[in-house]
């Protein structure tokens, strides 16, 4: 899901601008410095760390090579000015917003009432989209008629422990919740394999999940929806700036107001008339009304 996402906007805004990739996967977060000043000593121009968790170790080579960017995907947003160089960028979609776009559906489509959101690890980011899931997920239901909570957020410590994801999604549907949704790349997997699991073991999909951070409709029995982030637009950006020498320095945005994040495809489990009441709560996040 994330990595793969992250791997693709990258793959996506090089192919656009005429650039030259490469990449490492699965890195211990002990060897992130290593494996990225190894691409600084190659002569790489931009360095892009999908993720906040890579903050540190971002920051040190930054000071270490002034003339390579850096750009950081959930980078926070006093990071930049961290940079005594000048030479990184954050950026950083809507938290609140992803959450907002599965606690809709959430809202809208749990029985029980009950929901869940499974973390990696305790970033801000992560936080934001919690909050944000929970708080539309609540909103939706009283729109609705019923009363949804949500579940306390459980982190996992690494976003590559999936038998930690299926560990979570039994507890929680032990619990009640019904519908899922995650931060947590392939404790996501893990939480899907455990959902798709109970499905077939009751006879019918009435646990869902809602995906992320790109359309992955079909992947999974369990998968409704998915919130869909375009990092490519993000990174392609970085490009530009790192082409015309304006780079570094800045937080760069994506929102649904720029179409940086939108809602993937809906599965037929979600009722047409639930699917039209969806886009509704979506255009009202464009339109600033939601929850106002």
């Amino acid at each position: 899901g994330w990595g793969m996402s992250c791997y693709n906007a990258m793959v996506d805004a090089a192919a656009e601008r005429g650039w030259a990739t490469e990449v490492s996967d699965s890195i211990a977060q002990s060897a992130y410095y290593d494996t990225i000043i190894s691409y600084c000593d190659l002569g790489y121009d931009l360095i892009y760390a999908p993720g906040n968790q890579y903050t540190d170790a971002v920051l040190q080579a930054a000071e270490e090579f002034p003339d390579v960017a850096f750009a950081l995907l959930n980078g926070g947003e006093d990071t930049p000015a961290k940079a005594v160089n000048g030479n990184v960028t954050s950026l950083l979609p809507n938290a609140q917003q992803v959450g907002w776009i599965a606690g809709a559906l959430a809202g809208l489509m749990t029985k029980s009432g009950t929901v869940a959101f499974i973390g990696a690890m305790e970033l801000d980011t992560t936080l934001g989209k919690y909050n944000g899931f929970k708080e539309a997920a609540a909103y939706v239901g009283q729109q609705e008629g019923k009363t949804v909570s949500t579940l306390d957020v459980v982190y996992s410590g690494d976003f590559s422990a999936a038998d930690k994801g299926i560990e979570f999604a039994k507890a929680m549907i032990d619990q009640g919740a019904d519908v899922f949704f995650g931060d947590a790349s392939a404790v996501d997997s893990g939480a899907r394999q455990a959902i798709d699991e109970a499905n077939a073991a009751s006879g019918s999909v009435s646990i869902y999940d809602i995906a992320q951070p790109s359309d992955l409709l079909g992947q999974n029995e369990c998968i409704i929806g998915s919130q869909v982030t375009d990092n490519a637009s993000l990174v392609g950006l970085c490009m530009e700036a790192v082409e015309d020498g304006s780079f570094g320095g800045e937080v760069i945005y994506g929102t649904l107001q720029n179409g940086a994040l939108s809602a993937g495809a809906l599965s037929d489990l979600v009722p047409a008339d639930v699917q039209e009441k969806y886009q509704g709560y979506l255009d009202q996040m464009v339109d600033g009304s939601f929850m106002q």
